[in-house]
């Protein structure tokens, strides 16, 4: 690997745009100044082959060996809209109904389960203690933001999340169709590629409330590495 600052090296590029050089150092080469070699490091690979990229996230996932896992679960009712504005949000995403989900913010029951997965993984409280359904600025709130929050939260503490699995349960609307859109948008959310985000649905076959088509619930596991000998201040409270 080659590293050079930038608008030195642009204007280089610019000055002997026609001549035959290979790379950034013969261009450094050319106007007359010495490259210099520091010695490498196993670590310090070139991304050149698809095999290199898992070689790299094996090398970038070494450090963080605490592996923690966080559960979380939520359910809101289902209830006449309230206006036009009001729509049933569920992973992230609109879906057409005849009826969306009462909260505080925009309700969406699935982001407020994975967004308590994430809190649980720094054990750092819940939705509610971040953000309260008595504070007037989260009123009708995009869900995203709570989700996006949280991961920010663990990505402060140098966590990343390795894997995100979402059940969201109910008998209507069908989850099935959305299922891609709801994973394209949870990736989104917390930056992840998509085969780290699966997105399942289930019904109770007609029992309790999902079974009535009262409310709608949803369960969320969230897999994090975390540095070793990581505290949180909730544990050092």
């Amino acid at each position: 690997p080659q590293g050079f600052a930038l608008e030195d090296i642009l204007s280089l590029h610019r000055r002997f745009a026609d001549d035959s050089l290979t790379d950034d150092a013969a261009l450094v080469e050319r106007d007359g100044r010495a490259v210099e070699l520091p010695r490498g490091g196993v670590p310090n690979i070139k991304i050149t082959w698809p095999g290199d990229l898992a070689r790299a996230e094996a090398l970038l996932a070494a450090p963080r060996g605490d592996i923690r896992t966080g559960k979380g679960y939520d359910v809101h009712r289902l209830v006449t809209p309230r206006d036009a504005a009001h729509r049933l949000m569920i992973g992230g995403i609109e879906i057409s109904h005849d009826k969306a989900l009462d909260g505080h913010s925009d309700a969406d029951v699935a982001l407020h389960a994975i967004t308590d997965a994430l809190l649980g993984t720094i054990c750092d409280g819940d939705i509610g203690m971040h953000f309260s359904p008595k504070d007037a600025r989260w009123k009708n709130a995009d869900s995203a933001m709570f989700l996006a929050h949280a991961a920010s939260m663990l990505a402060a503490q140098n966590g990343v999340i390795a894997h995100v699995d979402l059940t969201v349960i109910c008998e209507t609307p069908k989850i099935g169709p959305h299922r891609d859109a709801m994973r394209t948008r949870i990736a989104g959310i917390l930056h992840l590629p998509l085969r780290r985000v699966s997105v399942k649905a289930t019904t109770t076959e007609g029992l309790g409330f999902t079974g009535r088509g009262e409310g709608i619930a949803a369960e969320a596991v969230v897999t994090v590495r975390l540095p070793m000998g990581f505290d949180t201040g909730a544990e050092n409270a």
